[in-house]
Formats: structure tokens, sequence, C-alpha cells
């Protein structure tokens, strides 16, 4: 139970201990053999997270990277040079393991064991809540790594590998994936205009621009490029490895024009990037005995396999957005008074408050659902079409969360030194990243009508729906709901292969925000029905109503009592018996 009345602010707090979701998330989605050493490594992590690094964040928005072109001798060095409180974090990041996937102390247990993906994510989920550019910057290192252990020639993969997944800053690499050139970066079958030029040896030189490159200073980048005399479209082009500086030491053939000047994300620095007769290397697949393929096409299908991953990553940082603007709000309405009344206790405040846990509470149950997704026997389809869909609606929430908590703070919310402004600004950059909402949308559509991912999420809905199968009264309602709106996904989704494509994009939209609706209200009700179980605790019951009468049966909104009656045992997290969920709900 948590008691916001004694927290006189959210920084310096421990942010694991103060998510009981998060960690009852980690325990159900962890292999029950890592959960003790996952609980510890996440605790030390929220303690970082909520301390050092949230203070740290707030300095670098207001003292962002910049750049030197120059120095005093003339010579063009293309130097990012960032301030102290950033290199501080990143420090601290690297030596907490977050850079290596915590790799190292995963060696150090009793057996060697690979890091679970609830471990990966709730660190995400946690360092989004400081500070996203920091993931940014940090997160496309294991991406990058992972190209170049699967498709970097040999002896560049030995040179490089140990620094991408090292734990020391002073010795580590950081990756950078650079995809955006002039033209924009939806369509790269069209809009990538740099160019590689084999040197026969698995070597190219790359000639040409990129537009919008965050982590600019990375040591080691990914890029696409269009080889020389290759088709054009997306099936010409290749998948390139530049490092920033050559081996014997000296720069590389790549000009930092300029920084970027955003709106957000200011701890990441983004620039324009001119590449002249840069040296890279291919990234091939290779053949059985380990010698790569002498052919760069495909590259935008191995670029994908990153992309992927760090799509996951974008919309963890939104919600991690959310979450932050949920404590703050949570914080804040436990002591600030109107009209003679916490504002917690003021109905319409109070209805927001226990909507807004909801819908957070919901999110990152369509969070775990997407990192657990491989543990099941059809993950892959279920991820397919998890991802895109998680990350519409989670890049969203961040933004919606972050506004409504400047709202709630009046005009100290509005200024730059409550912190809340950057969350807003911050926030706004995650439904563009990784693919925006209309190219993620189309990704969900792209999964149903090419792969069917659908009968895998509709099975996943089915077993939560199964698991709820002996709810009281006052919830088995809410689980009829979530039953006919899998019944309507199901038809939605079984016409979209007949239609024309133009048809099927127009109504995507819609579609995605059922599948979101449906998935979470199904994810939520299976997570109450456990808790019920397990200690008679029906606090996520009402949370799922709550949020099935918001989004699959909205006509139950207009005479709903729960925040009325248990608003602040919703938002403490206290553990509720059947007769106060009961009177809530009815």
């Amino acid at each position: 139970m948590i008691d916001y009345a004694a927290l006189d602010s959210v920084v310096g707090q421990n942010w694991y201990d103060l998510d009981p979701d998060l960690r009852d998330g980690v325990r159900a989605t962890c292999p029950s053999d890592d959960w003790a050493w996952a609980d510890g490594t996440l605790r030390s992590f929220g303690e970082l997270v909520g301390g050092r690094l949230a203070r740290n964040a707030d300095i670098i928005d207001a003292a962002p990277p910049r750049l030197e072109r120059w120095d005093r001798w003339a010579t063009e060095v293309d130097e990012v040079v960032h301030h102290p409180a950033a290199l501080d974090s990143k420090r601290a990041l690297w030596a907490s393991g977050y850079v290596s996937g915590f790799a190292p102390a995963s060696r150090e247990r009793e057996r060697e064991r690979t890091t679970p993906a609830a471990v990966y994510a709730a660190s995400t989920y946690l360092l989004s809540q400081a500070d996203t550019g920091m993931v940014c910057s940090l997160g496309m290192t294991g991406g990058v790594a992972g190209l170049v252990e699967s498709y970097a020639p040999l002896d560049v993969r030995d040179r490089l590998l140990a620094g991408l997944r090292g734990t020391d800053v002073d010795e580590g690499l950081d990756g950078s994936m650079f995809l955006t050139e002039r033209d924009g970066g939806s369509d790269l079958g069209r809009t990538v205009h740099c160019t590689a030029t084999d040197l026969g040896d698995g070597r190219v030189l790359i000639d040409g621009e990129k537009w919008f490159c965050s982590n600019v200073d990375g040591a080691a980048i990914v890029m696409l490029a269009r080889p020389v005399g290759a088709p054009e479209g997306a099936g010409g082009l290749g998948l390139y490895l530049v490092p920033r500086d050559r081996e014997d030491g000296t720069r590389n053939g790549i000009t930092i024009r300029r920084l970027k000047n955003k709106l957000g994300t200011r701890s990441v620095p983004t620039g324009e990037v001119e590449f002249r007769g840069a040296l890279g290397y291919a990234l091939r697949p290779r053949r059985e005995g380990g010698e790569l393929v002498t052919t760069d096409a495909g590259g935008l299908n191995r670029m994908m396999e990153m992309v992927n991953g760090s799509r996951f990553g974008v919309a963890l940082m939104g919600l991690g957005i959310a979450r932050r603007s949920f404590l703050e709000a949570a914080v804040w309405a436990h002591h600030r008074r109107a009209k003679g009344r916490l504002l917690v206790d003021l109905p319409l405040a109070r209805e927001q408050l226990v909507d807004l846990a909801a819908e957070v509470e919901a999110a990152l149950a369509l969070a775990f659902a997407c990192a657990a997704a491989s543990r099941l026997d059809d993950g892959a389809r279920l991820r397919r079409i998890l991802v895109p869909a998680a990350k519409v609606r989670l890049c969203r929430l961040g933004v919606e969360a972050a506004s409504f908590a400047v709202e709630l703070h009046g005009g100290n919310g509005y200024c730059e030194d409550w912190g809340l402004a950057r969350l807003l600004r911050d926030a706004q950059c995650h439904p563009i990243w990784e693919g925006s909402e209309n190219i993620c949308t189309l990704d969900v559509l792209r999964a149903i009508r090419r792969e069917a991912a659908h009968e895998a999420l509709l099975d996943r809905i089915d077993t939560c729906i199964a698991a709820a199968g002996d709810a009281p009264p006052w919830l088995a309602a809410g689980v009829a709901e979530v039953a006919s709106a899998r019944a309507r996904l199901a038809e939605a989704t079984s016409t979209v292969p007949a239609f024309d494509a133009d048809r099927a994009e127009a109504g995507s939209a819609r579609l995605v925000t059922l599948v979101v609706a449906t998935t979470c209200a199904a994810l939520v009700v299976e997570q109450a029905a456990v808790a019920a179980a397990a200690g008679g605790d029906w606090r996520k019951g009402l949370v799922a109503l709550r949020y099935i009468r918001r989004h699959i049966a909205p006509q139950g909104v207009w005479d709903d009592g729960i925040a009325a009656t248990a608003a602040r045992e919703i938002l403490a997290y206290a553990p509720m018996d059947e007769a106060l969920a009961q009177r809530a709900a009815t």
C-alpha cells in the first residue's frame, strides 16, 4: 500500500518499490528460477533511476548536448559535448548492467542464464520514467550488437562486440541507427539515396546524407544504403556497419553538420550527417561454414530485426512517461487543496485519477504480454501483431497522461522548473519514433493480412476469458462484455483479407482501437482472476471493470460508482475484500 501523503516528491524514491503492479507483472512473466534475482536487480535499478538519474535528467534537459565543429586550430573535429550530468547518467547505466542487458549479473548466478524478457522490459519502463532520451541513446546499442554478431565479418565482429556488450563505459562502445534521409523515413525503398561502393572484400565506401540521426555520436553506426548499380526499391537496399573511427584511430569520413533543435528528448543528440567516402562493412547473412554471402540485397529485412525490437522499446518509453505522470499526479492530489478539500477527494479529480490508473495498468498488462509472448507456442505471431498495436496506444497514452499531469498542477505544471513540462515535451516524440501511429497501424493490418496474426491474439484473449470463468456476478457482467468484444474483433479481422487495400487501410485505425481495447480488457480481467485466487484481493477486479466500462461497454460509465466508493484504495494499491469491491461495482 502506498501512502502518497508521506511523499514530498516523486524524485528520490525507489520507483520499483512504488509500483506494485510492475512487481506483479515481473513475477507473473518471469521464470520462477529467475524471480529472486530479477526482483533484486530491478529494486536496485529502481533506486538508481528514481534518484540519481531522475535528478540528472532535468539538468541535462536544461543543458543539452552541443556540437563543436572545429577546434581552436580550425581543424574539423565534429565533437558532441555532453554535460557532466549526462556523462554521470551514462556511467551509472553502464555500471548497472542496463546496456549489456544485465548479462554479467546473469552469469554470476548459480548457473549461466539469459536475462528474462520481463527484466529487459521492466528496466526500460523504469528508465523511461526518468529520461527517455537516455533510453534511446543507450538502448540502440543492444540492437546494433545483435546485428554485428549475426551479420558482420568475423574480424569486425570480434573487434567490436565486446565493447558493444561491455559493462565499463570507458571501454564500451555505443551503437546508433541512422535511417531517415531528407525525403522522410516511412518509405525507405524510395527515400534512401545514400550509396555504397563495394571494395570487393566486404568493405564499402558510403556517400550521401542522413537527415535525422539519434545518438549521432555513437561509435558503431548501422545504416541503409543502396549499392551502386542496385535496382530501385526496398529489395535493392543493403545494410552496413560504419564505425565512427577507422581501425588506425583516425576519424571516418563522417561529418556532423548540425544538431537538431528538438522539442524534447534533448538528452540524446540528434543531428544531420554527411558521409564522404566513409569506410563501412556489409552486414550480410552467413552460410553454414560462417562465410558471408556476397550480395547486399535484403538489407532492409535485416534492419527490421533491430527496428522491431526498438519499436517495443519506444512503446515502453510512452508507458514510462504515463506511469511517471500518474505518480506525479497522485502525489500532488494528496497534498494540494482546493475548496477546502484535497484534490483526491474532489469528485471530478478523483474520477480522472482512477481512470488514469486503470489506463496505465491496462497498458502495462499489454506491454508485459508483448514481453512474454516469446514463451508461448504461437508467440512470434502474437508479438507480430501486439508490438505495433502497443506502440500506437502506449505512446499516445504518454502524451495524454503528461498533459493531464501538467493541467492538474496548474500554472506550476506549465513551468519548466517543475519537471512536468519536460515529460510532455518528451512524450510527443514517441508517437513518431520507430514508425508513426499511421505506420504502426498499417503494420497491424499487414500482420493480419499476411500472417493471420490475429489468430494468435484471439487465442490469447480466449485464455484470459477462461481464467475469469468463476468471477462473481458483479465482475462476470464485465467478462461477458469482453467476450462480446472478442466476437466483434474476430468478425472484423476475418473480413480484412477480403477487402481491397484502400478499404482495409481506411478502417485500420478503428481496427487497432478494437484490438487494443479488447486485448487490454482481457488481460486485466485475467490479472483480476489471478489476484483474487491468490489472496482474495479484488482491487484489480475493480480496475478491470472500470476499464471495460470506458472502452468496451461505455454505456456503463454513466452510473459507475467505482471512483466515488474506492478511489483511495485503488490509487494506493490497497488490498480490497470482495464486499467493498462489490459495493463499488454496483
